[in-house]
């Protein structure tokens, strides 16, 4: 089969290499399943730069890619909840990615039905920022008739967040550039902020949420505006100690993470907010409730381009660049 390998890690960035390699064996607990659509992240980029190897070191060579849209070949003596022919789709466990190749094996309970609305291509937008969302709603606790704020919500993070927190009952308000309000007060956001024309800091206080995909040129920004006792969830800001804990990290690790992250740990002690690191992890039974959400809602999808699996490297380069507007997908 085909494949995009990264073969080491490179700070400034580096080309996959497309390769033929074996089909993947499958155990009793997974299935093999023939890819049709891969999504493309920050989070590929991140993992080429080796900027997550403390969270999670890969050894080389590395079939690159984080989520996948597809049907189901075989499947382990084990599995029950599936069969051969199921359209599925799955955020790859951590530590068994994949996505960019012809076939995966995965753990059967990291995969979910995908919506039958949705085309392959659709579907392979929603796992990994879907379940991105819907983790980062279970750690902020985040309840009916609450305000949320979602930092730079006119990407796919937010094109699958606002949607989810609007069926939670939740009040979302985001920010982004003018030619994406349209598209994002159609998802569901109660309130968009035209970035160029005002600061959400000038505007907003006392929020319940923040969702934050900027990182930490904004983050104490994001602060200011939440209220006392108020929680952060950042997808871009730097993991602390208590992201280590919630991972089984080392001692070591441990310390590590809780130096890096002492300066947010210093800010949510002041008025007893709450900040969490978030490096979202497969969850087949949390993506099976977000399809049965986005079913029922018939939650429009947001796709920017699709690449073939040979310009891959465009595809990186075109997430890198940040001026996505939805998500980028590779068609295999």
């Amino acid at each position: 089969m085909r494949a995009a390998i990264l073969e080491k890690y490179a700070s400034d960035g580096r080309e996959l290499v497309l390769k033929d390699i074996p089909i993947p064996d499958i155990n009793e607990e997974e299935v093999l399943v023939n890819i049709k659509a891969a999504g493309v992240n920050h989070l590929d980029n991140m993992i080429i730069r080796g900027e997550v190897k403390l969270i999670v070191p890969y050894c080389f060579p590395l079939v690159m890619g984080n989520e996948i849209a597809g049907i189901i070949e075989k499947v382990g003596k084990n599995v029950t909840d599936f069969e051969a022919g199921d359209r599925v789709y799955a955020r790859l466990p951590l530590n068994k990615i994949g996505a960019f190749a012809e076939y995966v094996a995965v753990k059967a309970d990291a995969l979910a039905r995908i919506p039958e609305y949705l085309s392959f291509e659709e579907a392979a937008t929603v796992p990994l920022t879907a379940l991105t969302a819907w983790q980062a709603f279970e750690l902020m606790n985040a309840k009916k008739g609450e305000t949320l704020f979602i930092s730079g919500g006119t990407g796919s993070v937010g094109a699958m967040a606002i949607p989810i927190a609007k069926s939670l009952g939740l009040t979302v308000i985001t920010n982004g550039s003018a030619e994406n309000e349209e598209r994002v007060l159609n998802l569901g956001a109660d309130c968009f902020i035209d970035y160029r024309k005002e600061n959400y800091q000038d505007l907003l206080s006392d929020v319940d949420c923040v969702l934050d995909t900027l990182g930490e040129k904004e983050l104490k920004n994001e602060f200011d505006i939440l209220k006392d006792g108020g929680s952060i969830v950042s997808l871009r800001g730097l993991p602390n100690e208590a992201f280590a804990k919630s991972m089984g990290m080392s001692v070591i690790k441990r310390a590590v993470f809780g130096i890096v992250g002492k300066r947010y740990d210093k800010l949510e002690a002041k008025r007893s907010q709450k900040y969490y690191f978030i490096f979202v992890h497969e969850d087949g039974a949390g993506l099976q409730k977000i399809s049965d959400i986005f079913s029922e809602r018939r939650v429009q999808i947001s796709i920017d381009e699709v690449f073939s699996l040979e310009d891959v490297n465009k595809a990186l380069k075109k997430v890198e660049s940040g001026r996505s507007r939805g998500k980028t997908i590779i068609r295999i």
